[in-house]
């Protein structure tokens, strides 16, 4: 039977639906070829897939780039004649502390940890490290901040100075000082007293100390300048002690003059400042010494060596009796008349006593002191 396309079309009306399947499968080989073909390009170019009119269609994107990975050598393998980590500890008995990440201070901890730390001491002066334990016992003490100024850096507590011969001389009671000045009273006395007890036929063994540190104006008068007692900087002696039982007193007269003296020219040649009996009222009984600076290193030394004292007071004139006849005294030059003296008057205890002053003499004056007060 013979038929033409239009004709079976006609016929059989599936026929559009044929063709269209075939357009389909024509599509889909043509998916297949390109979907083939997108290895080769991916070897190309590694980590990015190709861009083509149809990567879209099947959600396919620009791949990002693959991290470069450096390669690190392998660690060497443990040799077997190597001993066991855990075995050595047991050996040695000890075992690392393990200190947990809890416990680990945060650093702001630590930061707080520090400002709340005390300051460290400042170093040792060349005071310091001059005094030494062959010279002096003398612990270093804190420094002293008080009201007015009082107080001072670089303190030390004077308990006994060495000689040279190892022998200790005691400071009763022990005495707060500044270095510069215990060194200066323990050069003193190594140098000057030691000898000077040894002429005594004995051996210095202690210094009576009067006061050293104390904050107060000088002479504790209210509202007077600060004393160096305040400072720190001075110390009051009465007088020292020997090792066979004598105690010599500074300001004592019944002391040998000569040994006062030789005291009085070694203080004035070491301290700045020297007061004793003659410079005021306030040092009578003691010696007061320290290391005032002042201009041009100006030295005051104002101690008066006194005399010893008679052992025996010497007699009062007597007076005269009354029945004593009166003095004769010569005639002056005056005349009554012409030719006739005036006669002389008769003398008086009175007239014979006056003296000079009778005689017109100028009365004596007193120089006045200067009190000065430490």
């Amino acid at each position: 039977m013979n038929s033409s396309a239009e004709q079976a079309s006609r016929k059989w009306p599936c026929g559009g639906f044929r063709r269209t399947v075939a357009a389909m499968v024509t599509a889909a080989g043509l998916l297949l070829l390109c979907a083939q073909s997108m290895p080769a390009a991916a070897a190309t170019k590694p980590g990015i897939w190709p861009q083509g009119p149809w990567s879209g269609l099947f959600g396919v994107a620009k791949a990002k780039p693959r991290r470069t990975v450096l390669s690190v050598p392998l660690p060497k393998p443990r040799p077997a004649e190597a001993p066991n980590a855990e075995s050595s500890k047991a050996e040695s008995g000890r075992s690392e502390p393990q200190t947990p990440a809890a416990e680990k201070p945060a650093p702001a901890e630590v930061e707080k940890a520090a400002e709340q730390a005390p300051p460290a001491p400042p170093p040792p002066s060349a005071c310091r490290l001059a005094l030494t334990d062959a010279i002096a016992i003398a612990p270093s003490i804190p420094g002293i901040k008080g009201a007015g100024g009082c107080g001072g850096e670089d303190l030390v507590r004077l308990e006994a100075v060495v000689l040279p011969d190892q022998r200790r001389v005691t400071v009763k009671p022990a005495a707060v000082l500044r270095c510069t000045m215990a060194s200066a009273l323990a050069d003193w006395i190594r140098t000057d007293m030691a000898p000077l007890a040894a002429s005594l036929g004995s051996s210095m063994s202690g210094l009576d100390n009067f006061d050293s540190y104390e904050c107060r104006g000088r002479n504790r008068v209210v509202g007077a300048r600060l004393s160096e007692h305040g400072r720190a900087n001075a110390l009051d002696i009465r007088g020292i002690n020997l090792a066979d039982g004598r105690s010599i007193s500074l300001t004592d007269r019944t002391v040998a003059r000569e040994t006062r003296e030789r005291v009085l020219h070694s203080v004035c040649a070491r301290f700045s400042t020297v007061l004793g009996p003659g410079s005021d009222w306030y040092h009578e009984d003691h010696i007061h010494l320290d290391l005032s600076e002042r201009r041009n290193n100006y030295k005051i030394c104002q101690w008066n060596v006194w005399d010893p004292l008679p052992q025996i007071a010497p007699l009062l004139p007597a007076e005269r009796p009354e029945e004593a006849p009166p003095r004769e005294v010569a005639a002056g030059p005056e005349q009554d008349g012409p030719g006739e003296a005036k006669p002389a008057a008769p003398a008086t205890a009175k007239s014979a006593t006056a003296g000079p002053k009778a005689a017109g003499a100028a009365p004596p004056t007193k120089k006045r002191r200067q009190d000065r007060r430490f």
